[in-house]
């Protein structure tokens, strides 16, 4: 199982077993602190009740540190700081004095109980489940798959949560049997066949909810200052690093200001990463290189064509265990490999959309609900019926006479005025919001035999205490799409490669802060992130930032009518998917031929069904490497 977690740890291994309880924990280490036999895992506290596997960073380990005088040290690592932190305050407590990124596993000798934990953001990964009469967990899949007598059976409910969202939410996982940790949670479980007790210790809705009772009244200047110097301090303990450090740079706001803030906190040009594309529409690298020259940083950028780009789809299903299909996950996956050639950590803006309302869905949501909120239903129905009786082309035809600026051409008006004909026949802006996120909005239909569970709409729902759809939309993303999409693909990515990712604006006291913020902060005159803003103009000029947002993505829906087709449509023949019997055929062929035709695009929804598709045909591979080593799972199969 630690073998198969190489990646991640290319450094030191590392087991530990108690025949008396059976318990063993196996551990790969990246060596970034410490880089000293001392920091060696699994680690033995001083007195030698607690043993502990650690997969992050605790930044402030050195501040605790001077809080536990007279503790027995043999190193310097954090890992060291952290076991003894909890066997001199207990668990909780000293999870609360903890800044960082982190999942780890606790074994009390004492109390002859096992902890996992996972960080209050949810940076860092940790599955865990039963195979058989075995409780088994590890920071990814592939190690779990490794474990004897595991049977790889697909969970049709959980593929359906997929198909709408093309992530996997936790606590579920593809897998029957496994689960995720949820962010901010702590398992307990006293035996192998016992019942886990999941409890949390951080949880991003008190947070909100906490913030809008102690809301901010200050001036704009004071509560930018206030924001600059969080962010500041959060960058600076993440800059800590035994070994080279950078930071990835795509000319956004949030990855612009954590490398503002890191070069005016450092002593030599800060060393930053970026990736270009030769589509002009999704090329960021030439903005990049203005923030990166103004600022003055030891830039590298690398122009990936389309065939080095599409060289990656392969590698996915290895790279992400469960069906993931943001379609970021490639430059990804590319810059990070490209910031390893020279840095062994790297720090990224991610976070800021979520905290700071910087999606533009937040506004279009407020505007979208107010509009249908106004419209009678019979006459929303009537509406909508009108925009469906002309195809996307022809809408797209009536609008050619009228001038249009270039970020208004994707998508097309058709396009747009068929989405809004989907949304007038909804009637809260809960189902509004959740068909905007939905990749298929109707996925039971899609996945033969499935019950979706209720996850965010449940979770919407019971946050009838926010009056603002937008800070609605904000709270969600922050404890759904932040965790199980934007920081799962951050870490696979960057761990496929050895490289460690620091995420210095999800810095819980930054979280816990914005959500103090009134909403005018945030989104003020029609502007995304506008503290942010204000904090980044105070070292690059607004010139080279204000731009429309242009996200971190490939162009997928051209790939799929033109190089990927082939591939696309042997994915998708009829005789595959009736073969694999996952899912109904209609519906993804209609999907396809529209596709194809131009008139609609579809590329997000067909980009799961393909993701799915190569990553069901590794299953067969991974069960294979697993039977040559253990013949109990060659009788399984692999699904």
């Amino acid at each position: 199982m630690g073998a198969a977690l190489a990646h991640r740890g290319p450094d030191d291994s590392g087991c530990f077993f108690e025949s008396a309880t059976g318990l063993g924990m196996a551990f790969r280490r990246l060596s970034i602190i410490d880089l000293s036999p001392e920091g060696h895992q699994p680690m033995t506290s001083a007195s030698g009740r607690f043993v502990i596997i650690f997969n992050g960073e605790v930044y402030n380990f050195e501040e605790i540190r001077t809080e536990l005088p007279g503790g027995r040290w043999r190193g310097h690592s954090d890992t060291e700081v952290i076991l003894e932190a909890i066997e001199r305050w207990g668990l909780e407590p000293a999870l609360k004095r903890f800044v960082g990124m982190f999942a780890f596993a606790l074994w009390d000798r004492q109390e002859k109980q096992l902890h996992l934990v996972r960080d209050r953001l949810g940076i860092k990964p940790l599955y865990y489940g039963q195979v058989g009469s075995n409780f088994v967990f590890a920071s990814e899949l592939k190690a779990i798959r490794r474990f004897p007598g595991f049977q790889a059976r697909i969970n049709r409910d959980v593929l359906a949560l997929y198909m709408r969202f093309s992530y996997v939410p936790a606590p579920h996982c593809i897998y029957d049997g496994i689960r995720q940790l949820p962010p901010g949670h702590i398992l307990s479980l006293r035996g192998p066949e016992g019942s886990p007790e999941v409890r949390a210790y951080w949880s991003a809705v008190e947070v909100a909810r906490q913030g809008l009772h102690e809301r901010i009244e200050a001036s704009d200047q004071d509560v930018v200052q206030e924001l600059e110097d969080k962010l500041a301090a959060a960058i600076r303990l993440r800059m800590i690093a035994d070994v080279p450090l950078g930071a990835f740079l795509s000319g956004g706001i949030d990855s612009s200001t954590v490398v503002a803030l890191m070069q005016k906190q450092s002593s030599r040009p800060v060393k930053t990463f970026s990736i270009g594309f030769y589509e002009d529409s999704h090329n960021e690298a030439v903005h990049a290189r203005k923030i990166a020259a103004h600022l003055g940083t030891d830039h590298t950028e690398l122009y990936v064509t389309p065939e080095e780009a599409r060289s990656v789809i392969p590698l996915l299903p290895a790279m992400y265990d469960e069906p993931f299909a943001d379609s970021s996950q490639i430059p990804t996956y590319v810059v990070s490999r490209l910031a390893r050639g020279q840095v062994t950590v790297s720090l990224s803006g991610d976070g800021g959309d979520e905290l700071f309302g910087g999606y533009t869905r937040y506004s279009r949501l407020e505007a979208i609900w107010n509009f249908v909120n106004r419209m009678p239903g019979p006459a929303a129905r009537a509406a909508a019926g009108l925009i469906h009786m002309l195809s996307p082309r022809s809408i797209d035809w009536l609008f050619a006479i009228l001038p249009r600026t270039p970020q208004e051409l994707q998508p097309s008006p058709g396009r747009r005025l068929y989405r809004l004909a989907d949304y007038l026949q909804l009637r809260n802006p809960i189902s509004i919001y959740l068909n905007a996120l939905s990749q298929w909005t109707d996925p039971e239909a899609v996945v033969l035999g499935s019950h979706e569970p209720a996850t965010v709409a449940g979770f919407m729902a019971e946050q009838g205490w926010l009056t603002s759809v937008q800070e609605l939309a904000m709270l969600t993303d922050a404890a759904n799409y932040l965790p199980y999409d934007i920081l799962a693909k951050v870490d696979r990515a960057s761990m496929a490669v050895s490289l460690e990712a620091r995420v210095p604006i999800l810095d819980h006291r930054v979280v816990e802060f914005a959500w103090r913020l009134p909403l005018r902060f945030k989104i003020r005159n029609g502007k995304q992130k506008w503290i942010l803003r204000q904090v980044l103009y105070r070292y690059v000029p607004p010139e080279l930032v204000e731009r429309p947002k242009m996200g971190f993505s490939v162009p997928i829906d051209r790939w799929l009518r033109g190089p990927l087709r082939e591939w696309a449509e042997e994915r998708l023949s009829p005789d595959r998917l009736r073969r694999d019997g996952f899912f109904a055929v209609e519906p993804i062929r209609k999907k396809w031929r529209e596709h194809l035709s131009g008139h609609l695009n579809w590329d997000y929804a067909l980009w799961t069904v393909l993701v799915f598709q190569d990553w069901l045909d590794a299953q067969p591979a991974a069960a294979g490497v697993l039977a040559q080593a253990n013949p109990v799972a060659q009788k399984s199969g692999p699904v």
